[in-house]
């Protein structure tokens, strides 16, 4: 396509109104841009408001001051840096550095409460102070990349704890469209599967199975904080904020702290808790299929007969991760006849849980074991009169079967009311930041995060 250059006679006067329009075309292109980006400016600043500045002024005038002569300096500790080697054991690294036994056995007492040390790794580092041509302070090993041990030896004694790196905390956002997965989706978005997990377990699991409710088109925005080691990414911490818009219905979830307890829980923008007495899906985040539901008269695919089918069938692949679903105890663990490797959970307000046809339990899931909602009961198998791998889940309220995809849950606990107007404050400047990728993209369709 060849450039056009646009002429304009002096002597004619059609030439002049075009210029005029042209300039009035570029004054208001300009005044939109300039609007556009104080309107994103300023929902940034709401979003991050920047910290106060220390009030800078003379130094408070009085008498001077008397001189103090600082004590003598204390000798410089000299360190080394041992990569521990394959096979070793700290003991060994020790009795190298002329430590005996009964040190050794020492260090082993004080470090016993806050951490083994029979697990230390080749490859790790360990770091050992001493003073020069006298006995050793400190040493530091490192766990792994956000924690390390600090042994001191000090006048009265060894002591030990665990110390985190510390880390820098940056807000973010993520945004996306339901293709097939929330995973696929957030992975497209440059995230990782944990907060997936995360959105799904703290969020909205109460309300949505990710497994079988999701839609092609589906979207969701989170406002979440990234941890980064040395600037680099290393997880996430909590999710501020998050929207999931699901076959029509919006779910959003604000994340507040209790100014006096420090607990933090998720609520609705009314300040109803996001939590229920259950969760909506029994499959731990993957992709099952539900194949039956629940009936009052089914054709039995083994004896060929119409008969009640109190449950739901969630098909998928032989030691697929099977959760409880709420709080409770272990009332049944074991082979119950046609039901195959079965779990039977008591929960509160008179409910029951019930999972047949497992290929294996949990670990410690037996009778009289105490599980939180989300633990592992056991894994999908095919135990018992069954076709193929699948998990038949069944509730009972009062002794009476009830439909786990449509029964109506109670929800936890909303918002102390002492707190609503707090946390509605809160949840303004949350609902503005949500709405920054929005904007971003509307105003300026190429800026990404």
């Amino acid at each position: 396509m060849g450039r056009h250059k646009l002429t304009i006679d002096p002597g004619t006067g059609r030439g002049k109104p075009r210029k005029r329009v042209n300039g009035a075309r570029v004054a208001a292109a300009l005044v939109l841009f300039a609007c556009a980006a104080a309107v994103l400016i300023f929902v940034i600043r709401v979003v991050f408001p920047p910290e106060a500045a220390v009030p800078a002024g003379p130094l408070p005038s009085g008498p001077p001051e008397a001189t103090i002569v600082p004590a003598p300096a204390a000798p410089a500790l000299e360190e080394e840096r041992i990569v521990i080697p394959p096979r070793s054991s700290l003991a060994d690294l020790l009795k190298r550095r002329d430590f005996d036994n009964l040190e050794i056995h020492r260090i082993k007492e004080a470090v016993k409460p806050v951490y083994d040390l029979g697990k230390i790794r080749a490859g790790q580092q360990l770091r050992l102070s001493s003073l020069p041509g006298g006995p050793w302070k400190t040493f530091e090993y490192d766990i792994d990349e956000t924690r390390f041990l600090v042994v001191r030896n000090d006048a009265d004694g060894i002591k030990a704890e665990v110390k985190y790196v510390p880390f820098e905390v940056r807000p973010a956002f993520a945004w996306g469209v339901i293709e097939d997965s929330l995973i696929g989706a957030l992975n497209k978005a440059g995230e990782e599967d944990s907060l997936a997990l995360d959105l799904v377990e703290r969020c909205f699991g109460w309300d949505i199975d990710f497994n079988t409710d999701l839609r092609k088109g589906d979207s969701f925005r989170i406002y979440v904080e990234k941890k980064y080691l040395a600037g680099r990414f290393a997880g996430y911490r909590d999710i501020l904020a998050a929207e999931f818009t699901n076959d029509g219905r919006v779910f959003q979830a604000f994340r507040f702290t209790y100014p006096d307890t420090k607990a933090s829980d998720y609520f609705d923008e009314n300040g109803g808790s996001r939590r229920k007495d259950f969760l909506r899906s029994p499959i731990k985040f993957m992709t099952p299929r539900i194949t039956s539901r629940f009936s009052s008269s089914r054709f039995h695919p083994i004896y060929k007969i119409y008969r009640p089918h109190y449950g739901v069938d969630y098909a998928a692949p032989i030691g697929t991760p099977v959760q409880a679903t709420a709080d409770g105890e272990v009332t049944f663990a074991g082979r119950d006849g046609a039901a195959g490797n079965t779990v039977k959970m008591r929960h509160k307000n008179s409910y029951e849980t019930m999972y047949l046809h497992l290929s294996g339990f949990g670990r410690r899931v037996r009778k009289g074991a105490l599980l939180k909602g989300g633990d592992i009961v056991g894994y999908v198998g095919s135990s018992g009169d069954s076709t193929g791998p699948h998990l038949d889940y069944r509730i009972t309220y009062h002794g009476g079967p009830v439909n786990p995809l449509g029964h109506k849950f109670k929800p936890a606990d909303p918002l102390r009311k002492e707190f609503l107007e707090v946390y509605k404050k809160e949840v303004e400047r949350l609902r503005v930041a949500l709405e920054v990728p929005r904007l971003s993209l509307t105003l300026f369709p190429s800026l990404s995060f």
